[in-house]
């Protein structure tokens, strides 16, 4: 039976045919001794992947520890008091209503916050957004530099996890803000890391695809956490966590044994011996080739003087060339508007909805026809065009939510699922639109500020939500913003190039020289 290597490659006419002539890559080499998409290589593209279930999970789990209880009234002196009239408790004296449910249920029943005002209510979740940007900052280019895809990849998830435990233990609203702070810290580069080394170890006609591997996961994760709620319906909040940190730590010490590092990353850092090692051990699995033959001859990457230079030189490349800098500012608007529709709809989601549980479950079951789209068209879908399209018609069903009157609140919700799948889809072309626009030596780095980006936008989205509910407007400061947003900082993905088919380079001066032989073949046509 034939390996997954032997399957050909649809999109080889697309690439120019004259750039192999100028442009050498690690392409060739893997293609060749490894197979453009094996066994070995789906094993530990799954094994990657799967850190995007223990992220979406520490993302969401907030939707239900933070959500605000039902309430009723236990004072007879109120008997005018009614939850189904009077929707805002606040406005009742403290001992006039209860909590519907036990008061450990949620973090704002059991430290009462549901009348100390949006900033307060919103804290936990704008921290974890504000610990994502920051540790993006710091931890952007380690994955680039000194640690590499896999050991950043191990840190930052078993960072994730031991915080995740610990906020369990929080005992109060401050030291909970703190801990999801420091979690939204150790989680901000587990995506991208676990996206880069997936796709950096398999050839060009697969790297697509194998992106969508973490996309599926990061469903999944999302999906379990109505399914563990529903589970423990009525149990402290803090089992939640509890449920959700202890298999990350498991996991954490099953990719340090199990996965290798890229060996993209281990040949621009001039660590040529241990790339070779890396690739016999994945030409040893099934692959038609004997691994003993891997050699670095033929192949010819010419490193960057800067590629082993301080930490932040990533960073300093992407700034001193105009071109990059350009493609990065672009790139980075169109993921903060995408980052405010992704991280708030569901944050928000309950507003619309009568059930927390199903309202949940049907925005994570919209990611999987999104993740499914993506993979079976990613290969034939124009980057710009579609994400164009996408954060528009996003953008426009999210402003519907606002107009639809409550009393359609079937429609609402469906105009909702609408809006969150097509910003799924974005969100999902975005990251692998992004590995195209950057070579290897900068494209962790590139990735992790683009999801910055992302974060940025989610930082708002609670606070906004909050402040929402305070003053019920109909949706206008979550659903209504997110909407605009989305569609102004769409419009920037037209000044991006196209990159569908198109190499993937290893070096600035590789793009460099694959942008310069593009505009000498289009000036000949």
């Amino acid at each position: 039976m034939a390996g997954l290597s032997n399957i050909p490659n649809s999109d080889d006419s697309q690439t120019h045919p004259l750039l192999d002539e100028h442009i050498g890559t690690l392409d060739e080499m893997i293609e060749r001794f490894i197979g453009s998409f094996g066994w070995a290589q789906l094993i530990q593209a799954m094994v990657v992947s799967f850190a995007w279930f223990f992220d979406a999970q520490q993302t969401f789990i907030s939707v239900f520890t933070d959500a605000k209880p039902t309430w009723h009234c236990i004072d007879p002196k109120y008997s005018y008091c009614n939850s189904t009239i009077i929707t805002n408790s606040c406005k009742l004296p403290r001992n006039a209503w209860a909590w519907n449910e036990p008061i450990q249920t949620s973090t704002v029943s059991e430290w009462d916050l549901s009348c100390l005002g949006p900033f307060v209510a919103g804290l936990p979740t704008a921290s974890f957004f504000s610990g994502c940007l920051l540790g993006g900052f710091v931890l952007a280019t380690l994955a680039d530099s000194s640690l590499g895809r896999k050991n950043s990849l191990v840190i930052s998830c078993l960072m994730m996890s031991l915080s995740a435990f610990l906020t369990a233990l929080s005992p109060n609203i401050w030291i909970y803000s703190i801990l999801r702070f420091i979690t939204g810290f150790a989680r901000s580069t587990i995506s991208s890391c676990a996206l880069v080394l997936s796709t950096e170890i398999v050839g060009k006609s697969r790297r697509d695809k194998v992106g969508i591997i973490g996309y599926i996961c990061y469903t999944l994760g999302f999906l379990s956490l109505p399914a563990m709620a529903y589970l423990t319906e009525g149990s402290s909040w803090r089992v939640l966590y509890i449920l959700t940190s202890i298999p990350g730590v498991i996991y954490s010490i099953i990719v340090h044994f199990m996965v290798h590092e890229s060996p993209r990353w281990l040949m621009v850092q001039g660590r040529k011996e241990e790339a070779i090692t890396t690739l016999r051990s994945i030409a040893s699995y099934g692959t038609n080739y004997n691994a003993s033959d891997i050699s670095l001859s033929g192949i010819s990457i010419e490193l960057e003087q800067h590629s082993n230079a301080d930490l932040y030189s990533a960073i300093k490349i992407l700034w001193d060339k105009k071109w990059a800098l350009r493609r990065l500012s672009a790139v980075m608007v169109v993921s903060f508007g995408v980052g405010m529709m992704y991280y708030g709809i569901p944050l928000g989601v309950g507003n619309l909805a009568s059930s927390l549980y199903s309202s949940v479950t049907l925005n994570a079951l919209s990611e999987l026809p999104s993740s499914a789209i993506t993979y079976f068209l990613i290969g034939r879908l124009e980057r710009r065009s579609s994400m164009l399209f996408f954060t528009m018609f996003s953008g426009l069903c999210s402003v519907m939510c606002v107009i639809i009157h409550e009393e359609q609140q079937g429609l609402r919700i469906g105009v909702e699922l609408l809006s969150f799948f097509s910003v799924c889809t974005a969100f999902d072309v975005l990251l692998i639109y992004t590995l195209e626009l950057f070579p290897t030596c900068v494209r962790n780095s590139a990735l992790s500020m683009v999801r910055q980006a992302l974060v940025f936008g989610g930082i708002f989205s609670p606070i906004l939500i909050a402040a929402e509910r305070g003053v019920n407007d109909n949706g206008f400061l979550s659903y209504g913003v997110f909407g605009l947003v989305i569609c102004v900082c769409g419009l920037f993905i037209v000044v991006l190039p196209e990159t569908l088919g198109e190499i993937i380079c290893d070096t600035m001066d590789e793009e460099e020289q694959k942008a310069a032989t593009i505009s000498m073949l289009n000036a000949s046509i």
